[in-house]
């Protein structure tokens, strides 16, 4: 009979290290005795617990605090924010990015690279990313950080380590975490890797206001367009992960082609080149043009504001199936969306009302989110401290390994 005395030891350790860290994190910093209470744990367990996790730099002492009126002062505990750090980058069609975060989700450092992406060969693209993620870590090298992963988000369907369609870089069947590791061989491990858009509704209920929005669609609007779904405080991926191509929703069936191979797609309407062009500017995607098309809408330009409503209706058609189908509270605009939210906002919720009346007493509130451009790549930083902070047990694994 095998012996798993051990085994589950180490398990039950691993538990509470996570329960330890994740109410610290929650809460703030706490003392040994407060945190004995709020967690069921023996003080003597949890002083043994903490002194193994400042041993792998993840908490650190803060001060002297009350327990109360009658209660003597104890010595608090708090996350170490000069500790382990997380990476996250992204590549996506028109430019690259980078972003550190301490334990306490603290941005340290960002970097975006603005680069024309398409149909550039994949090495090309690793090799350049690779010089922006050196970058980021000699930053969090500077600051003293210990940087314990990376996440990288990507533009396309992710099936484990292959990328099975990037349609607006033009890749398929890559098998693109290979490709990381021979190009970027300098990424602190583990790496992992993730849709952009899913990355950036994470970003949302993590950093914006999505903890309070319920159930939600994130919208990412680029180049291309995706969707993240978090339903209960997680995100849904579907059966093979690739949940939320909000983009190649058909809107018009005589539409235009669509690179991935289908016809009349949300993004031949409601892309960033599809209104750039539909509103008679340079499809080029510079922050030049977008700046020239915000101007235009302010100043009521009619084909600027035109093609803003027709992308707007065409995403609010495509977002009903969505809504019927989810049932979501809110629609989060992202990206793009989010900065012409003061014109794309009003169709798109026109749009859901209209086909919504019928079938629940409210259509989904739409709302713009305040994260802009780094949602993705916050998203993805941030999913390596989430990781750090509910599964301690594997930094201190590796550092015994």
């Amino acid at each position: 009979m095998t012996n798993t005395g051990p085994i589950r030891q180490q398990t039950m350790r691993d538990r509470n290290l996570a329960l330890l860290l994740g109410e610290i994190a929650r809460r703030g910093p706490m003392t040994r005795a407060r945190l004995a209470e709020v967690t069921g744990l023996t003080k003597t367990t949890v002083s043994t617990l903490v002194a193994v996790l400042a041993d792998i730099g993840l908490v650190r002492a803060d001060g002297r605090v009350h327990e109360g009126e009658r209660g003597r002062p104890g010595v608090a505990v708090a996350i170490n924010r000069d500790g382990p750090a997380g990476l996250g980058l992204e590549v996506n069609v028109d430019y690259l990015a980078a972003c550190v975060l301490d334990l306490g989700r603290r941005v340290r450092y960002r970097d975006l690279v603005h680069a024309d992406n398409r149909s550039r060969p994949v090495e090309e693209v690793l090799a350049e990313l690779g010089a922006v993620a050196e970058r980021a870590l000699n930053a969090a090298r500077q600051q003293g950080l210990a940087v314990k992963g990376a996440m990288v988000a990507l533009p396309g369907v992710l099936d484990h380590r292959l990328l099975r369609t990037a349609p607006n870089l033009g890749w398929s069947d890559l098998p693109i975490a290979d490709l990381l590791d021979a190009h970027l061989p300098a990424l602190p491990r583990p790496t992992g890797l993730d849709n952009e858009a899913n990355l950036a509704a994470l970003a949302e209920l993590w950093f914006g206001g999505g903890a309070a929005l319920g159930d939600f669609v994130y919208v990412s609007g680029e180049i291309g367009i995706g969707a993240g779904i978090v339903v209960s405080g997680r995100l849904f991926r579907g059966a093979h992960g690739s949940a939320g191509e909000l983009g190649h929703v058909p809107v018009d069936p005589a539409g235009p082609a669509c690179s991935c191979g289908g016809r009349g797609c949300l993004e031949q309407v409601a892309g960033q080149s599809a209104i750039l062009r539909s509103a008679g500017l340079s499809q080029d995607s510079s922050p030049e043009a977008l700046r020239l098309l915000l101007r235009r809408l302010e100043e009521r330009r009619p084909a600027a504001t035109e093609a803003v409503s027709r992308a707007g209706a065409a995403l609010g058609v495509a977002l009903i199936g969505a809504a019927n189908l989810l049932d979501p509270d809110t629609i989060v605009l992202g990206g793009l969306f989010s900065t012409l939210a003061p014109w794309i906002r009003r169709p798109v919720q026109a749009a859901l009302g209209t086909a919504s009346g019928r079938l629940r007493a409210t259509a989904p509130e739409v709302t713009a989110s305040a994260l802009g451009e780094d949602a993705a790549v916050l998203g993805a930083a941030g999913a390596v401290i989430e990781r750090l902070i509910t599964d301690p047990g594997a930094l201190l694994a590796a550092r015994i390994a």
